[in-house]
């Protein structure tokens, strides 16, 4: 009997599903994607489109054209409720959507709650990744005019990617720039002494202040106020204040983990509701701490595929292992990177050549809509 896949988000554990969708639909199903824009950018490489380092269509999938060209429905919008009993998904726009199967893969988004959020255009979170577009604008806008002092809140992965592509920009538009990032507790927290060594010298080797045992209290109108009580000025400032995952579930009443993500059993199923399931930093797996790393949702790809398939039509669930090793390694914005692997820890040019090399065969794989020809006037 035809069946109704809905798919709510194209984040990085769905592409699988998307560029086989048709294997769904040749056996009578109807599939619809739902997503708040027709594009879906890779946040591996958002520090590098900061950077200037990638184009945006080098980062993007197309997944609006991707899902129309395979004969799925596209709705643009997002999905604000879940009701799994009737099964009906109400959209932001007013629209419901009934499925017979769903999944999310609605990614997470950076918290404020530990910050007095005031008035300011010129602070940006570092999620949705496209909002380095807009920063970046901004950025070379402060370059061309001044001296500009730039603010990084985080001191995780993603405070010290963006702090040495935000000084790559400055020195590749001849620019000047005091760079500061606040790293919280410590930069880098929970990771291998070394990587924490390599991190700092890489960041002070040129001249970007990082300042540990400091967080962001609260900001407004180009004055930060750190947890210290100093008050910092800034004409930019960039978010990295870690993720979590969207409220959407919490908001519906579905069982969560602690962080409000979609609680899921190994087969990346609801453990409530068998129709539902989900993917990437947007769920939390039962009984199992889960670091959101990419790299988890990038292998939830094949295993969704299979379970979508299997719910529809009936058959074996294949479970999920998060416990495998993985590696890690981050763009320092310099054309070096540091490569974590459990202790393992080095640095320097050919970390970053394999990160770039495993990010663009990633792209390549699913870029399959012609995004690599497009050409965007945003940089």
């Amino acid at each position: 009997m035809k069946k109704h896949l809905v798919l709510v988000g194209c984040g990085h554990a769905h592409l699988t599903t998307m560029v086989r969708v048709r294997d769904y639909i040749e056996r009578g199903h109807r599939v619809t994607l739902i997503s708040p824009t027709p594009y879906h950018y890779y946040s591996g490489m958002g520090p590098g489109l900061l950077s200037g380092m990638y184009r945006p269509e080098d980062i993007r999938f197309h997944v609006k054209k991707m899902a129309e060209d395979r004969g799925a429905a596209f709705l643009e919008g997002n999905v604000i409720r879940v009701d799994p009993r009737t099964r009906i998904l109400f959209l932001d726009s007013g629209n419901q959507v009934d499925y017979d199967v769903v999944s999310f893969n609605v990614g997470s988004f950076v918290p404020l709650e530990s910050v007095e959020v005031g008035h300011d255009e010129k602070v940006f979170t570092v999620k949705p990744i496209n909002n380095l577009l807009h920063a970046r604008r901004a950025a070379l806008d402060l370059i061309q005019r001044g001296t500009p002092r730039f603010l990084i809140a985080g001191g995780g992965a993603a405070g010290l990617e963006i702090s040495g592509n935000l000084h790559r920009l400055v020195h590749d538009h001849r620019g000047n720039a005091h760079i500061t990032l606040l790293a919280g507790r410590r930069l880098l927290d929970g990771l291998p002494e070394k990587a924490r060594v390599l991190a700092r010298r890489s960041l002070a080797d040129r001249g970007i202040t990082v300042m540990e045992g400091v967080a962001l209290s609260r900001f407004e109108n180009g004055e930060a106020v750190l947890s210290d009580a100093r008050n910092m000025p800034y004409e930019l400032m960039l978010l990295a204040l870690g993720v979590k995952p969207s409220r959407l579930f919490l908001d519906s009443g579905l069982p969560t983990g602690e962080d409000g993500g979609l609680l899921v059993d190994a087969s990346l199923k609801s453990v409530a509701y068998p129709q539902i399931f989900g993917g990437g930093d947007c769920i939390s797996l039962e009984g199992r701490q889960m670091k959101r790393v990419g790299v988890h949702a990038v292998r939830q790809n094949q295993i969704i595929y299979h379970n979508l398939m299997a719910a529809l039509e009936g058959g074996q669930l294949r479970s999920f292992d998060p416990g495998r090793p993985y590696l890690l390694i981050y763009n320092l914005g310099d054309g070096r990177g540091i490569f974590v692997r459990n202790n393992w820890v080095w640095d320097g040019r050919l970390s970053f050549y394999l990160k770039d090399f495993i990010d663009r065969r990633f792209m390549r794989t699913f870029q399959v809509s012609g995004e690599r020809e497009e050409h965007d006037t945003d940089m």
